[in-house]
């Protein structure tokens, strides 16, 4: 019994190593600032696929190319899958997803003076609305009445869309709103005029053909390695984020995870929530460094370090600048 047992581990073991040796992806994505992007250019959620296959020793190629062009060549086994993509009914009969790793929280921006508090398709009646060619906002969205949406390439045109008039508002991603706030603080207080809460969210998925080989053991493999980033601190890098915020015990309660040796003197006024609307209201704790404490009293006083606002983050190029 005992040499059956040794056998079957060292088949398993053989076939774990073949798999890990052999198995390489081919991955491609449409630009997409700063979640994808050319090689060189700030592409967060390449990044943390990059790295989590890279974790289970997966080899992958990354390619940028036209986002109908990417969706044709997966659906038709030239490519494998996508690094980032949103989930859709259409999409799901040929593609196998991961769990999100992220989520894209959309909200409106329109110029100073505007009103950023709708929180409706219909309050949006009459308005132009900037999104970006082919991406799948949903058909509440897509198919609402009484609205025009607008379609660009980039965020980017959108803004400048919007300098120029030729939109009342755009659908801008939390991130992003980010960076420019970090960047271009001024400009965006003069200027700009943001929603309170997200007006839209959507998951963002890593997507494999099922024809490929291994595809779901390698969705399973990266599905538990993402969480293991989340809570050593990889999310924090990566995003280029001092503190975020997610449930990384899956216990409904969020955390507020940071790695290094500074804390900050005071607790985080506005971290950056991975996945909105995830707490259930208990009090958060901090997942600091890979231990956790239930409250900021127990953040050990040597990590209590002041953070200079410039050495917060070191993004560069995150792909949208007000230029007037």
């Amino acid at each position: 019994m005992k040499t059956v047992v040794a056998i079957a581990l060292i088949i398993i073991s053989f076939s774990e190593f073949i798999y890990a040796q052999k198995q390489e992806l081919k991955l491609a994505s449409d630009i997409w600032p700063p979640f994808t992007n050319t090689e060189g250019k700030e592409a967060v959620a390449q990044d943390l696929v990059k790295t989590a296959l890279a974790r289970i020793e997966i080899k992958a190629t990354f390619t940028i190319s036209d986002f109908d062009t990417v969706i044709k060549d997966i659906e038709n086994n030239v490519l494998d899958g996508s690094a980032a993509l949103w989930k859709t009914p259409e999409r799901e009969k040929t593609l196998l997803f991961s769990d999100p790793y992220l989520q894209n929280q959309l909200f409106l921006v329109a110029l100073k003076g505007a009103d950023v508090t709708i929180n409706s398709t219909e309050e949006l009646a009459g308005k132009r609305i900037g999104i970006v060619k082919d991406y799948a906002y949903g058909d509440r969205l897509l198919k609402a009445k009484n609205l025009e949406l607008i379609a660009s390439k980039s965020d980017q045109i959108n803004l400048e869309k919007l300098f120029d008039k030729k939109i009342d508002y755009m659908l801008v991603d939390k991130l992003l709103i980010n960076y420019l706030l970090k960047f271009e603080l001024n400009n965006v207080k003069e200027y700009l005029a943001i929603s309170p809460k997200p007006f839209k969210t959507k998951m963002l998925y890593f997507a494999l053909n099922k024809n490929v080989p291994n595809a779901a053991r390698i969705i399973s493999k990266f599905n538990k390695e993402i969480k293991e980033m989340i809570k050593d601190g990889t999310y924090n890098k990566i995003l280029h984020i001092n503190w975020i915020e997610a449930d990384i015990d899956n216990d409904g309660v969020t955390e507020l995870v940071r790695t290094g040796n500074e804390a900050g003197v005071n607790p985080p006024v506005q971290p950056y929530s991975l996945f909105e609307g995830t707490n259930n209201g208990e009090k958060r704790g901090y997942y600091f460094n890979g231990t956790y404490y239930k409250n900021w009293n127990e953040v050990p006083k040597k990590y209590k370090i002041y953070i200079p606002i410039e050495s917060s983050t070191d993004i560069h190029n995150p792909g949208m600048h007000i230029k007037l």
